[in-house]
């Protein structure tokens, strides 16, 4: 247990400046909306579950796995936010994620050893099936989802569910194309969730979290090891001295 808690530690380490930056800019955006609103326990929630979730797509953007733990969490946060506000697709769009992100990446010890030496590119045949996939769970999900509950944004929902189950499944599978779903993700996020608080369903804070997810899409794109090889390099050769003192401590 000593030497896991070390390991989840470390990988709360080496970040890019920027991802670091960028977090402390987000907890204060949610402190302040969390203090100019009546406190409650569901306001509570949503704030913890947001400071988690910013903390999850950065270390995902930074491609450290310790998301798992950090997804897990703020999911459960997400679930209760997204009950409170009948957007039911974003219930099962935190359990894909669960599903498809943070169990596997804490199950599987292949996934979590040198990440960024794992990175890909889709082919022709990737970005087909990725946008066909898109489209199939946006209609079927949007269409059961406005037949059997009373959600009041089915298509909006759906549209936002599919985006983001989507680009979850590619995440897992180490393509860096998912930051091309995970930014029209956050675009349909911050529309859903806009419109759930004008309607009186939602907190501003999940507006904002939405559009702190977004900042950290348009980020990967510069210094993330995802697509900066530069910074690939570099995370690759710290988990290897990093697993290299773990060798020695052994």
């Amino acid at each position: 247990m000593t030497h896991y808690l070390q390991f989840l530690s470390h990988q709360l380490k080496g970040w890019p400046q920027q991802n670091y930056y960028l977090f402390f800019f987000s907890l204060g955006c949610q402190v302040m909306t969390l203090v100019n609103a009546p406190i409650t326990w569901l306001t509570c929630l949503t704030f913890v579950g947001t400071t988690l979730g910013v903390l999850c797509v950065l270390a995902i953007n930074a491609a450290k796995s310790v998301n798992g733990w950090l997804g897990v969490i703020s999911a459960i946060c997400f679930v209760v936010t997204g009950l409170a506000a009948k957007n039911y697709l974003s219930i099962f769009e935190q359990i894909a994620y669960v599903i498809t992100l943070d169990i596997p990446v804490l199950l599987s010890a292949s996934w979590n050893v040198n990440m960024a030496a794992k990175i890909r590119r889709f082919t022709g045949r990737s970005w087909v099936i990725a946008v066909s996939a898109t489209l199939i769970i946006y209609l079927v999900s949007g269409w059961a989802i406005g037949t059997f509950t009373d959600d009041p944004r089915p298509w909006v929902d759906a549209i936002s569910f599919a985006i983001s189950l989507t680009a979850g499944v590619i995440c897992f599978l180490r393509f860096n194309n998912q930051y091309v779903w995970w930014i029209a993700s956050g675009l349909a996020q911050m529309v859903l969730w806009f419109i759930s608080f004008r309607q009186g369903s939602a907190t501003l804070a999940m507006f904002i979290n939405s559009s702190i997810y977004l900042m950290n899409d348009v980020l990967a794109f510069t210094i993330s090891p995802w697509y900066n090889a530069k910074e690939r390099q570099r995370l690759i050769k710290q988990e290897a001295i990093y697993a290299t003192e773990v060798a020695h401590v052994h």
